[in-house]
């Protein structure tokens, strides 16, 4: 799971106020230039209704004959014009280069095709940092799987943030277990908050630190499959476990059922789930680091059951009953998902970590990295790293395979990934 460091609720100044989502220019490298997020509207289901540009509070849609647009220099992203469309046609963005005129979208019979331009993780300087934090152990910048859906960023911040309804909050770990690890449901009703899976929200807890500032935004992974909780609701689910002295984490995991909460987001655009009926999964985490996994897990088993690419976890915890999901993962069907389990604190046994368990599990372990179709994908702990590292140097070691350069590679394909903290 995606998450800051420990959020004790001190925040540094220059990180508190995030500028809002304007769809504005954004620096990129050099040889990229500007890039610019735009709206549009997909002429091929568009019924020319009239709705969105009779609700448009700042008369950014318009028409002719032909189409129904939206004028990019009007636009302010508000999205009061998404939920009101009939079809959908009106939920449609694109990171371009040069944006679109309203002459280009007044001769579209289709969308054009995104662009390959460079995209950020997130277009807030809070998120931003966190993310770009928790993907350095990627060893370089990670590009998204090539098959992955267009994620949609940046839609709310702390200036302009979603409403969401908090739909259930339960306890996954054991009542007798050290661990408070919640499973928390939230519905936004009417609100336009469109996830992937491995994207992440972030949750701004109520009040100010002892500065008087306002909390940090804290990250999480989303821990349900882009459809929602419940297949075509408009909810998602987080997995969150309460620190002490943790602000946001405690707020979360008191949360009552009904109660509201202030989300930004969604953010994240490389560590997103393959969506190639080929591609295997190879999933390492410890605890909460689950959440983008059960997204990916559920996703599969919703649209892809029959798929012949494989799916397989490698999941550490101190102790079963600690373990986020230890019961439902049970049911999991082998021939979907392929699972290990690493437990280092069960008393009279051996150590057991991620690491440990992936070279008992070499075999399988270097079939897939010999597969050109494998995606690799860890999340937890930073502390895990260099032993997975350094498992899977022993791994492709025995094969005759340079890890390192097999690394470098598949990163920039798209196929490994990295989100710790």
């Amino acid at each position: 799971m995606l998450r800051c460091p420990p959020d004790t609720g001190a925040a540094a100044a220059d990180s508190i106020q995030s500028g809002p989502v304007d769809g504005m220019i954004v620096n990129t490298q050099a040889a990229q230039g500007a890039r610019h997020k735009q709206h549009v509207i997909d002429p091929e289901i568009c019924i020319r209704c009239n709705t969105c540009e009779d609700t448009c509070p700042v008369d950014a849609v318009t028409h002719d004959d032909n189409n129904y647009v939206v004028d990019p220099e009007k636009c302010n992203f508000c999205l009061d014009c998404i939920s009101p469309c009939p079809t959908g046609a009106i939920d449609n963005w694109r990171h371009v280069a040069s944006r679109y005129s309203l002459a280009d979208q007044f001769g579209w019979n289709e969308l054009p095709a995104q662009e390959r331009v460079e995209t950020d993780e997130a277009e807030d300087n809070e998120a931003a940092g966190l993310i770009a934090e928790a993907h350095g152990g990627a060893g370089g910048k990670s590009i998204a799987p090539s098959s992955a859906a267009e994620p949609k960023i940046n839609l709310y911040n702390r200036q302009r943030s979603a409403a969401a309804t908090v739909a259930g909050n339960f306890r996954l770990t054991a009542d007798e277990a050290e661990n408070d690890i919640r499973h928390v449901i939230l519905d936004f009703g009417d609100t336009t908050f469109p996830v992937l899976e491995g994207q992440s929200i972030g949750i701004i807890a109520p009040g100010v630190d002892a500065t008087g500032a306002p909390h940090r935004i804290r990250l999480y992974s989303v821990a349900s499959p882009r459809d929602g909780e419940k297949p075509n609701a408009n909810n998602l689910a987080l997995t969150v476990k309460r620190e002490p002295n943790g602000v946001c984490s405690n707020y979360i995991c008191n949360l009552k059922k009904g109660d509201k909460v202030q989300v930004t987001g969604p953010f994240g655009a490389t560590f997103l789930m393959p969506n190639d009926p080929l591609a295997n999964i190879l999933m390492i985490c410890t605890g909460t680091g689950s959440a983008p996994f059960r997204a990916f897990t559920e996703r599969r088993r919703r649209t892809m059951r029959d798929a012949p690419g494989r799916m397989m976890l490698f999941f550490g915890a101190r102790r079963p009953e600690e373990l986020p999901y230890f019961g439902p993962l049970q049911k999991v069907p082998d021939g979907l998902l392929r699972k290990h389990f690493a437990y280092s604190r069960i008393p009279g046994e051996e150590k057991r970590y991620v690491q440990d368990v992936m070279r008992q599990n070499a075999g399988e372990v270097g079939i897939m990295l010999k597969n050109p179709h494998t995606h690799v994908y860890l999340c937890g702990l930073r502390d895990m790293e260099d032993g997975v590292e350094a498992a899977f140097s022993a791994i492709c070691n025995d094969l005759d395979i340079d890890w390192a350069a097999l690394r470098a590679g598949m990163r920039a394909a798209g196929r490994y990934h990295v989100e710790t903290y």
